[in-house]
Order: C-alpha cells, then structure tokens, then sequence
C-alpha cells in the first residue's frame, strides 16, 4: 500500500526527517508515537503534498506509484487522505457544498458521473448521524463556529465519503473530550476494511484504546527508531520517549 523509503525532508534548511523508512500494508493500521519535534506531523503533510517543505532525498510509493511526483489534489484523486490535527475555518463555504464539491471531484478523476442530489443527501444524512453530527451544522460555514470534537468528527466525515484508500489521522485525539473520542473513533473503525489502510499519528495511547492498532512505530530525530505490536504504545504511556530520544541522535 504505502512504502516511504530513506525519506530526507528540510524546511527553512533545517532537517526534519533524517532518512526515514517505512511500510504500511493493506488493511493495516499503523500508529506512529513520539515526542515533540520527532517529526511526525512533517510526515503527514510531506505524504499529503502540503508545499515549502524540500524533499532532499527518498520516495513515498503508494500501490508502487511515487506520489512525491504529483501535485496534492493528485494525490487526494490517488486516495490519500489527511485529517488535520487543527481544521480550518473557510467562512462563505457551506459544509454541505464543500462535501459535495469533494466528492463530485473524486468521482470525476475516476472517470464517475457525479452523485445525484438525492443519493449525496442519503449518504451524507447516514454518515453525519453516525458520526452525531447535526443536520444544522451541514448548513454552516465549513468548520466555522464549531468545536474541537465538532471539528473533528467533520474530518471523519469528509473521510467516510470520499472513501480513500489509505488515510492518515494527525493527532486526531487533540483536544477531544472522551465522549468525542468515542464517537469519532467508532466512525473510523467503521471505515476499516482489508483494502483500506491507516497511519494514526499520536502522542498518548488512550486514542489506540478505541482504535487498536496493528503496528506501532516510535519515531524520534526524524527516523523511526522502533517498531513494535500495539503493547508498545502501553510501554510508551507508562515510561515515556527518554529511551528514545538518544537512539537516532
């Protein structure tokens, strides 16, 4: 599914990811643990496509095809999907034009006619009641007004219909209450399947307690410096990353 391979990344001539490899299967969801500054979020924006970072080195095949080649809505057309750590607002864009806008596009890449009025507003109603998203929030400005958890589930929405193939969660934990947690959790393990794959990045175990994953990577100084079974998240939260910290450096 997706291969990073010797993965050299800079910003502003300061070194972020120092060689980084890494595999993710089909079906698998890989958790990626770390502290602060290990890199981790870079990665989620370098495989989106996000710009002003400056591959210095490496490749990010998906089903064998250099994604580091196209452009970022090529690679969302491809089946990548980023849920951000901190959605923004766009104010003057209703939710329910943007979804609809999203999921037209997709199709059309795909070579789809677009959705119907009626088949959109199906699939929409029975996505965002699962989800415990209003019906008014659809009618708002795209995360405009909206709460962290509230924020949150939209991105879990968005990710339910376009249906991507491999989806990567940044910190989606952050700032969720537990009853948000439990409810975004519970619509993305809805969305696992053998040919859907997932990288959730985190910095505590309790999101890995709704969404069990079947990988855990340790990342430190922009490499992965462990790899272990999901217990390696419960050795994270009861030690901490001092081990960790001096393995790459």
């Amino acid at each position: 599914m997706l291969e990073i391979k010797n993965l050299h990344v800079a910003i502003e001539d300061k070194k972020i990811l120092n060689g980084l490899t890494l595999t993710v299967n089909d079906g698998e969801v890989a958790a990626i643990m770390g502290p602060n500054g290990s890199g981790k979020s870079t990665l989620s924006y370098v495989i989106a496509g996000k710009p002003d970072y400056d591959i210095l080195d490496g490749e990010i095949l998906l089903n064998g095809v250099n994604v580091l080649d196209m452009e970022a809505h090529e690679r969302a057309a491809a089946g990548l999907f980023l849920a951000f750590q901190y959605p923004l607002e766009i104010p003057g864009v209703t939710t329910m034009t943007f979804l609809k806008s999203a999921m037209n596009a997709q199709r059309k890449s795909r070579g789809e006619d677009e959705l119907p009025v009626a088949e959109f507003m199906k699939r929409v109603k029975a996505a965002s009641d699962r989800l415990g998203i209003a019906q008014d929030m659809l009618r708002r400005g795209l995360n405009v007004g909206f709460s962290g958890g509230e924020k949150k589930r939209m991105e879990i929405l968005q990710m339910a219909l376009l249906e991507p193939q491999f989806c990567i969660l940044d910190e989606t934990d952050s700032g969720l209450d537990i009853d948000a947690l439990k409810i975004v959790s519970e619509g993305v393990n809805v969305l696992r399947d053998s040919k859907r794959s997932f990288l959730v990045i985190t910095h505590y175990q309790r999101l890995l307690n709704y969404f069990v994953p079947d990988t855990v990577h340790v990342m430190a100084h922009g490499q992965v410096v462990k790899t272990g079974g999901k217990e390696l998240a419960l050795e994270l939260e009861a030690s901490g990353y001092a081990d960790y910290k001096t393995l790459a450096a």
